[in-house]
């Protein structure tokens, strides 16, 4: 997924006409306000234009431009203390010392009240890139007049920020009401692609509450084949009676150019949020304290005998956390919250982000293929940044990453990591319990309990999955902690007649993974 600084609007084939019905009044009236602009209404054998509604939109939307200061480190000296170092001293000392340059960013905005509200995206005024710093905010209307611009309130995970000018008699527009938004429905967009000036769009739209696989609180848009590329981030999103239903967020592309895939965050999601920051507040989520360790495929559900997507399962349970005070265990498949499927489309990271912190919530698991409900009080999601440090804090080493079998957290000889085919170990892999002192060898967090691989059969399935050091910590959610616990839950496994176990497994200090193993 890609961040775009697009619009998205709607070009009809068919014969229309859009007209445009002005209404005096003393008081200023927002630009889309009800009979300020009829629907677009096709006639027999008349063109469609949309002329008459781009000109009463587009005073409303705006293009918003950031200065930055990004400080970098200049790569080391190659030449430090070489008879060449002083000739190509500028390249940098052995410490490579820092270095400023400027920066910029450039999206689209729209206004949502006569004194100067803006709504935009929060990539559009976010830093750039690393050690960067946002210096200033400029607000550019139709007209070429500039605006400092200060934010009232910005939210990462939503993608969504409000800024002010200080102005008055601006021209402004409302929101609609998206779900009332279906597939097909012709949409309208107008924003500041490449810093080209007021530029409009046409398309339709393409999927509603589409979940792009990004997780979270907000992973449900508006997907349309209107054209959205760079600079168009923040724009809005109108239908033919020119109500904004969406913000202009991302596009689906492998090249950064428009495929025809673009996504809007729908206006029933942008509005709460921009009228919280409007009335001071902050944006809270619900938070449980969990890795997930995806959904219940048809490995995951091979090994633990349930059905297919029946859920997803829990990786890691943070100690002391609220899902850990709850009940909640490693190796649980959490089935619904609160009465509600978890699903693809409806996500557990989703549902727990908008579970309402400081209620309690119902959970339903598996565990062991038995059902299972267990009470978590919710609480507050930390900050992205709060997170990201508790990641790179644990994630200093190893890690699976997309391949099971590569990156390590032993001394890297694979020779020694695998031996000849053996019929007396499970699996093919022979295991070990794992003591303070293996885990100190190996990189492995002290908290961590489980079993060591010793050695793997080259024979085996597991073979190119895991390796010599890596710790098996449970065996189809059922914790293991000596040789005898694994045996026994593999054996278990095969008399049940399942065709591979789950193991979950520690590399490092990176996160914990869900490896299915056929049984020999």
């Amino acid at each position: 997924m890609r961040y775009a600084y697009a619009i998205t609007s709607a070009l009809l084939l068919g014969g229309a006409t859009a007209t445009l019905a002005l209404q005096p009044s003393n008081a200023q009236q927002a630009q889309n306000e009800p009979g300020a602009i009829q629907a677009a209404v096709p006639r027999g054998g008349a063109p469609m234009s949309f002329a008459d509604m781009v000109a009463k939109l587009q005073p409303a939307v705006v293009n918003i431009s950031t200065k930055q200061t990004i400080v970098q480190r200049q790569a080391a000296n190659p030449f430090s203390g070489t008879p060449f170092g002083e000739l190509f001293g500028g390249m940098g000392g052995q410490g490579g010392a820092p270095v400023k340059r400027e920066g910029a960013s450039l999206g689209s905005g729209f206004l949502i009240s006569p004194d100067g509200y803006v709504v935009t995206n929060n990539h559009v005024i976010a830093p750039g890139a690393e050690g960067a710093t946002v210096n200033s905010i400029t607000v550019t209307l139709s007209n070429n007049r500039e605006y400092t611009a200060r934010v009232i309130g910005k939210d990462q995970d939503s993608d969504l920020a409000l800024l002010k000018i200080d102005a008055a008699g601006l021209p402004f527009v409302k929101w609609g009401d998206s779900s009332k938004s279906r597939v097909g429905d012709w949409v309208l967009a107008i924003g500041e692609p490449f810093g080209l000036g007021g530029t409009v769009t046409a398309g339709i739209i393409s999927a509603i509450n589409r979940v792009t696989g990004q997780g979270g609180a907000y992973d449900r848009f508006i997907q349309t084949d209107a054209s959205i590329n760079q600079g168009n981030s923040g724009g809005p999103m109108f239908d033919l009676n020119g109500n904004v239903i969406g913000v202009n967020s991302q596009i689906f592309s492998q090249s950064g150019g428009n495929i025809g895939i673009g996504f809007a965050i729908p206006a029933a999601t942008a509005k709460p949020i921009i009228e919280t920051f409007m009335n001071g507040g902050k944006i809270s989520r619900g938070y449980i304290g969990v890795s997930i360790g995806g959904p219940v495929d048809d490995d995951a559900a091979a090994a633990l005998g349930i059905p297919k997507n029946a859920g997803e399962l829990i990786a890691r349970v943070e100690p002391a956390g609220p899902a850990a005070r709850g009940g909640l265990r490693v190796g649980d498949v959490v089935t619904k919250i609160n009465g509600q499927p978890v699903t693809k489309e409806q996500s557990l990271t989703y549902l727990v982000s908008n579970l309402k912190p400081g209620t309690t919530a119902r959970f339903d698991v598996l565990r062991g293929g038995q059902p299972v409900s267990v009470g978590i009080a919710v609480a507050t999601r930390p900050s992205n940044d709060q997170l990201q440090k508790a990641i790179q804090g644990e994630d200093d080493s190893g890690g699976f990453g997309a391949n099971p079998g590569a990156g390590s957290g032993d001394d890297g000889d694979d020779d020694t990591s695998s031996v000849p085919a053996s019929s007396t170990a499970p699996l093919g892999l022979t295991v070990q319990p794992l003591t303070p002192g293996i885990s100190r060898a190996i990189g492995v967090d002290s908290s961590v309990q489980g079993v060591v691989i010793a050695t793997v059969d080259a024979s085996s399935d597991a073979a190119g999955k895991l390796k010599r050091a890596d710790v098996i910590t449970a065996v189809n959610g059922v914790p293991v902690r000596t040789a005898v616990d694994y045996a026994r839950v593999v054996a278990q496994a095969k008399a049940a007649g399942r065709p591979q176990v789950l193991l979950l497994v520690q590399r490092g200090r990176g996160n914990p993974a869900f490896v299915p193993v056929k049984i020999k």
